[in-house]
């Protein structure tokens, strides 16, 4: 049990650590002591205390705000004032930051730190107010020639709709822009119908409210929530993309922005813009069923609720907005799942649009948290279908098997609650035998849908399966019959991998991947129907003979990746399901030996592997992917900004991608066809499995190629997250052995990267592989602490007080295993080089340290030899009474020899420097005999 300890305690404790570099560490100590102290003047210093900290973390708000308490306590408070005007200064509020620092100025006049950053900043505001004068007559200009009807010149008017866009970026114009009535005349722009100029007034738009509460407000109070609403709907596909960017930009100013606000110093006024809010989300809500809003307008809006309205995360405790949105919206976007495409009356959707509802309702579906919260969805879904299957004849039927498809797609539990109201089922059935193809389409598509839920999959298989064999053998249409095989395909995949479960008799599963083949490859097929052959081979390829054949069919392999780059998103999961299967990359553990005995005895299913998904089959079917372009058609895929690549999609990418690095020589040409860029942003996005999965892949590439090469530019600092990632305690012993030695890679490349990996907090996590057991990870996080031990930081911490950071390298120094050796010898060397006051600490670690840098200088390694020689060398530099220590051992008797052995000149020389410095230090006489 922990001792009681006081808030002073604590804030020494803080201090000791912020002067060790540990920041984080320090932060967190003042804030405990915080917790514990009620005494003004003492919570005034520790507010002071957690400032220092936070600006040394990069969070400027935070200590803005823990300056200003400091400062309410004590208005003369001249630290406090002045980390306020070092916070104010980043957070781009010049003027109060010279505020404070005349204060500090006219507290202490003599103060040359006070002046001087008084003084730049004072020459900063000026070329603000330059820059601010300039753009005044810049901006007019510009609104003129754009709402001038008689200007006809087009090239004039694109580049002050450029200039407008490019300078609305900057805090500065953005304001300017603002300030000189740019909203007012940004409207009328939007109001000339006029695409060029729409789409300048949204760009600009998008830079006035980026990370700008207070403005977005004043916006969206100007512009109004309704006219936002139908731009988002005009037929014009790319000024509703940008109406949907400028929405997405205010959401997310409305909810967190208030980074650039210009607040005054008593930060007054608070900003509630959770109205806002909802009323943008209701006019999103009412556009979906709008018969006159577009289809991509309708597609914009769906995303855009997928973004903002459920949680990011379940840590979050409010899901109200989720609540309202199902209360106020859940039939209207059962309206767009609903659509029955070519009916009279039907909204206008694309091909993506029922996947997007899907998506949306399956994540607000997952933003439940009770019982009582999913009651009231189900009944929401169950009201809407009976509504249309009660009543309105067929049309009404078809609308309601249709929102049952688009729920089984999404949130399943609730499609399975609908399918299994009376009368729904037998429609689906008997809609299936329909001499139209429309209403054959919608039954089918419904049966297939629910052929993979646990709940009717046994109900389907007696009933469905004779239904769908005949459909596929005697149908006419291609479109009815390939869906009808995806039926059968999901039917006959149930054993999954396990070869001794088959559903149907030999040879048939090879007879419909076959089919499947033949309609993918056949380009007179439209794009939507040729879908469905890729939904048919993501079951069939759990047989390792369908993937064997599908892997020697290089045409079909590229039309399916020329479709998984084409508009129709929908088929990214299946595509991704299926190189799933054809790599082998889902998780599968060995079974326990004895489970397997206990198994047989007790006559249990035994699940068993097909020959032909053992490793070497594996990694030829891998090569065949890599050829035939796999890893383009999947960085393609990343790069959609689409609900269709859900966070299971991801995950499902990044098995595949890993599954594709696993041969070292495979790595490169990953890397050259995109892939190392394609994995960064699947590391930082979605499934924990799949941001892990996508890391190792990382990792891997880290490790066998050149980094600066693999990752070049600003791209190779993104990679440094994902693999701390791999650090983790939860991670398994391969994933933190490879995290460790791509991040040595890393470290020996430059301090840039070594900053990063220090602010990423993963010192610590380094330092406790250090004590692993596992010896090869011991080694890499040694070798990773050498590389890391180049930085400042890292030197200052092998001084720590109470640290034994030190002692542990020279232990290791004399470990039996020499790699270990080689390791942290190498870390003394550089530390004793870069970081003098460590030399004359290595005698106060430990009462071994003679005897193990001796054991280094008599090693019949050369290697361990020179480090062992340059760590005795840097110490003999250091100090004279540690060159005694040294000299007063058998340390002079082996340098002498040493340093006179010509078959090790590096060795030699090192020996020679450290016998000079004992002479220069008079502690020896020089050999008459030598120079």
């Amino acid at each position: 049990m922990e001792e009681a300890v006081t808030a002073g305690q604590l804030r020494e404790r803080g201090n000791a650590l912020f002067q060790a570099g540990d920041h984080a560490a320090a932060l967190a100590a003042y804030t405990r002591a915080l917790s514990l102290c009620d005494a003004g003047p003492e919570r005034a210093v520790l507010h002071r205390n957690r400032a220092a900290c936070y600006l040394k973390l990069e969070d400027y708000a935070k200590a803005e705000a823990d300056a200003s308490k400091a400062i309410e306590a004590d208005g003369r408070d001249m630290k406090a004032l002045f980390r306020r005007s070092q916070a104010l200064q980043k957070l781009g509020r010049l003027d109060q930051a010279v505020s404070d620092l005349q204060r500090c100025v006219s507290l202490e006049p003599k103060n040359k730190a006070f002046q001087e950053a008084l003084r730049a900043l004072g020459s900063s505001m000026h070329e603000k107010m330059k820059t601010m004068s300039c753009t005044d007559s810049k901006v007019e200009q510009m609104f003129q020639i754009l709402l001038d009807p008689e200007e006809k010149d087009t090239d004039k008017k694109q580049k002050a709709a450029q200039n407008l866009i490019v300078l609305a970026r900057e805090e500065a114009g953005a304001e300017k822009i603002f300030q000189s009535d740019g909203v007012r005349l940004l409207t009328q722009l939007l109001d000339t119908a006029k695409a060029d100029l729409m789409l300048a007034a949204l760009r600009t738009l998008v830079g006035l409210c980026s990370g700008h509460r207070s403005r977005t407000m004043a916006i969206l109070a100007e512009l109004g929530a309704p006219r936002l609403s139908a731009v988002l709907g005009v037929e014009h596909e790319q000024v509703s993309l940008a109406a949907c960017n400028l929405l997405h930009v205010m959401f997310d100013s409305l909810k967190e922005g208030l980074q650039k606000d210009f607040r005054g110093k008593e930060d007054a006024v608070v900003l509630d813009s959770s109205k806002d809010l909802k009323l943008l989300i209701k006019h999103l809500l009412e556009l979906l069923a709008l018969e006159g809003a577009s289809a991509h307008g309708r597609d914009n809006a769906l995303n855009l609720l997928i973004k903002v309205v459920p949680r990011k995360s379940p840590k979050e405790t409010n899901n109200s907005m989720s609540l309202w949105v199902i209360d106020q919206g859940l039939k209207k976007i059962l309206e767009v799942g609903s659509t029955v495409c070519g009916t009279p009356g039907s909204l206008p959707v694309t091909e993506n649009s029922r996947m997007s509802a899907s998506v949306l309702l399956s994540k607000l579906y997952d933003d439940l948290k009770c019982d009582a919260e999913r009651e009231n969805f189900h009944h929401l879904c169950e009201d809407y279908v009976r509504s249309w299957f009660e009543g309105h004849e067929l049309a009404g039927k078809l609308r309601a098997i249709q929102t049952v498809s688009c729920l089984l797609q999404g949130p399943s539990d609730a499609g399975n609650r609908v399918l299994e109201l009376e009368g729904i089922m037998d429609s689906v059935l008997s809609l299936c035998a329909s001499v139209s193809e429309a209403h054959q389409l919608v039954a089918v598509e419904a049966l297939i849908h629910a052929a993979d839920k646990a709940k009717r999959a046994s109900f389907i298989t007696a009933n469905g399966v004779s239904l769908l064999k005949e459909i596929y053998k005697h149908s006419e249409r291609d479109s009815i019959r390939i869906r009808a095989l995806v039926g059968l395909c999901k039917l006959g995949s149930a054993g999954g991998t396990d070869f001794s479960m088959k559903q149907f008799a030999e040879g048939s599963t090879m007879k419909l991947a076959k089919q499947c083949r033949k309609w993918l490859c056949n380009e007179t097929i439209d794009a939507g129907t040729r879908r469905w052959a890729v939904e048919g081979l993501a079951y069939l390829t759990f047989d390792a003979d369908v993937k064997e054949e599908f892997v020697e069919d290089k045409a079909a392999m590229q039309a399916m990746f020329h479709l998984a780059k084409s508009e129709d998103r929908s088929v990214l999961y299946a595509v991704a399901s299926t190189l799933v299967n054809c790599t082998n990359s889902y998780d599968h553990e060995e079974p326990d030996p004895q489970m397997l005995e206990l198994a047989k005895y007790a006559k249990q299913h035994i699940p068993e592997q097909h020959p032909k998904d053992k490793p070497d089959f594996v990694k030829r079917r891998v090569r065949k992917l890599l050829a035939a372009g796999v890893v383009s058609a999947l960085a393609c895929m990343v790069k959609s900004d689409n609900p269709a690549l859900t966070n299971s999609c991801r995950e499902l990418i990044s098995r595949v991608f890993l599954a594709l690095v696993e041969e070292a020589e495979d790595r490169g040409g990953v890397v050259a066809q995109g892939g190392g860029k394609a994995l960064i942003p699947l590391s930082l996005e979605g499934t924990e499995v799949g941001q892990t999965k996508a890391a190792q892949a990382l990792a891997k590439i880290t490790i066998t190629s050149n980094p600066e090469m693999a990752f070049p530019g600003e791209r190779i600092y993104e990679v440094v997250r994902p693999l701390v990632s791999l650090l983790h305690l939860q991670r398994t012993g391969l994933e933190n052995f490879e995290g460790l030695m791509a991040l040595t890679n890393l470290a020996g490349i430059s301090e840039r990267l070594r900053q990063k990996i220090l602010k990423e907090k993963a010192v610590p996590m380094i330092e406790g592989y250090m004590f692993e057991e596992h010896e090869l990870i011991r080694l890499a996080a040694t070798e990773c602490m050498c590389n890391m031990a180049m930085s400042k930081e890292v030197q200052e911490l092998f001084l720590a007080e109470g640290s034994d950071r030190l002692k542990l390298m020279v232990l290791y120094s004399g470990e039996e295993d020499e790699k270990l050796r080689r390791a942290a010898s190498g870390t003394l060397a550089m530390l004793t080089a870069l970081h003098p006051p460590i030399c004359k600490r290595i005698p106060q670690v430990t009462v071994h340290w003679l005897e193990i840098l001796q054991a280094l200088l008599l090693s019949p390694s050369v290697e361990l030899q020179h480090r062992g020689a340059v760590v005795v060398m840097n110490m003999m530099a250091a100090e004279r009474e540690v060159a005694e220590q040294l000299m007063a051992s058998e340390m002079l008797e082996i340098l002498s020899v040493l340093a006179k052995d010509k078959d090790k000149p590096r060795v030699a020389q090192a020996a020679k420097d450290s016998l000079a410095q004992a002479v220069a230090y008079g502690i020896i006489k020089p050999n008459p005999g030598q120079e």
